[in-house]
């Protein structure tokens, strides 16, 4: 394998699943970034990082960088002799912000661009979601916007929606994490029919909402299947979305939780930032975001023929 000369640099957003009624399929992307800087060295494991996590992550193989790009080399054939990483982390680990599926499409776009691969979106979210085990983080991740991801036939899928330009995300971030394998292991294997239903009404009813219709975010965002059962690990969250949804605001628990993600609009005073931090009080961070409308970013060196 020739691998590039020089580093690859890496951009991937932060993003929040579920967006209520979308369990395990809707994403959307945050402008929120990670960076990873990323080059081949002639032996060893050099691992930086600085920012968000940066006390608490080891700099070993363990790295879930280091995991994901080991993964996608070992699915070429061939390893480096040695790697150089530097990370800078600006997505909170372990609060539903989808820092996990940044870690690992970043590693797998890096290490497809050392090794002198075309871009591919399509393959880095098929590799990723493998790796993560779960599309609807990794989806928007890769390709910005809105998504909806799924599996047909063992193989992941996604399709990007543009999201409205009214809509006006607000991340509510609390001082505390829980993880997502908690999360996960308090949801039922069986739910009544009729939440399901309901749910999959919603979900299709998100979908207008998100792109062309802001106006009806407050219905569209309504959940039975996954948001009250996590009670028990974020009562705290679960008592926030219910307040701000109490006065208008479009709240939903982000991802696993246990953030809260407030889809405002614009012209809508109820929704600003400063009108949720009135309601989060003390313990949130209240950060209002754009969109990601990118996605996934690389810079890699250009290669002349023959070098």
């Amino acid at each position: 394998m020739d691998w590039i000369d020089g580093p690859v640099r890496v951009r991937v957003p932060a993003t929040s699943a579920n967006l209520g009624p979308g369990f395990d399929t809707l994403g959307l992307a945050l402008a929120r970034y990670d960076e990873v800087e990323a080059r081949v060295a002639d032996g060893g494991l050099d691992v930086e990082v600085a920012g968000e996590g940066s006390a608490d992550v080891r700099r070993d193989e363990s790295h879930l960088v280091v995991r994901a790009m080991h993964a996608t080399f070992d699915a070429m054939g061939a390893r480096p002799a040695g790697l150089r990483l530097t990370c800078v982390n600006r997505i909170p680990h372990s609060r539903g912000l989808g820092s996990s599926a940044a870690a690992i499409t970043a590693g797998v776009a890096a290490a497809r661009a050392l090794a002198g691969l075309p871009e591919d979106r399509d393959a880095v979210f098929r590799t990723a979601a493998t790796i993560e085990g779960h599309p609807d983080n990794v989806a928007p991740c890769a390709y910005g916007g809105a998504t909806i991801a799924w599996s047909q036939d063992g193989e992941w899928r996604a399709t990007r929606l543009t999201p409205s330009p009214e809509l006006r995300p607000v991340i509510c971030v609390p001082d505390w994490w829980v993880s997502t394998e908690r999360a996960r292991a308090l949801l039922p294997d069986t739910v009544p029919y009729g939440d399901a239903a309901l749910n999959a009404g919603r979900a299709a009813l998100l979908v207008v909402a998100l792109t062309r219709s802001p106006a009806l975010l407050m219905d569209a965002t309504v959940d039975r299947l996954h948001q009250e059962y996590r009670r028990p690990a974020m009562p705290a969250a679960l008592e926030l979305t219910e307040a701000l949804r109490d006065v208008g605001v479009p709240a939903v628990i982000s991802g696993a939780g246990p953030s809260v993600l407030a889809l405002g609009q614009a012209g809508n005073p109820a929704t600003t930032a400063d009108s949720i931090g009135r309601i989060t009080g003390t313990g949130w961070h209240i950060h209002p975001l754009d969109a990601d409308l990118d996605g996934l970013q690389v810079q890699a060196p250009v290669q002349l023929p023959g070098s």
